[in-house]
């Protein structure tokens, strides 16, 4: 599962960071991502609060190296591509499409890496 573990990298790349600006910067942060509607303060910074826990979490995960649970980590993400394709829909700020963008990658780069993981693993033995 080297493929995998390495791709998780990335999860952790935007969960971290991103959990942190939105903590101590939650307005320019917003900005950054192409928001065009004000959540005010105290949502973002609770919003950077979870992902920087998350963020932490899977850093853990990753580190121990919980096989286990980097399945999870991609349906997990998969299950909120819907979701924030409809947050999109719903409210039409460009935030939603630019996280989608964001966690598409992440899933491709993570599904492709876990295919080939599994696949290695079976050819091999």
């Amino acid at each position: 599962m080297k493929r995998t573990h390495v791709s998780l990298y990335y999860l952790i790349g935007y969960l971290i960071p991103g959990g942190i600006s939105l903590l101590t910067f939650p307005q320019f942060t917003l900005k950054l991502f192409f928001s065009n509607t004000d959540y005010g303060d105290v949502l973002p910074r609770f919003v950077g609060m979870l992902m920087l826990a998350l963020g932490i979490i899977v850093l853990q995960a990753v580190r121990h190296r919980f096989e286990e649970l980097y399945l999870t980590a991609l349906i997990v993400r998969s299950g909120m591509l819907p979701i924030l394709l409809g947050l999109y829909l719903y409210s039409g700020d460009p935030l939603f499409i630019t996280l989608l963008v964001v966690v598409v990658v992440g899933v491709v780069l993570t599904g492709t890496s876990y295919w080939l993981d599994k696949r290695s693993k079976v050819l091999s033995g």
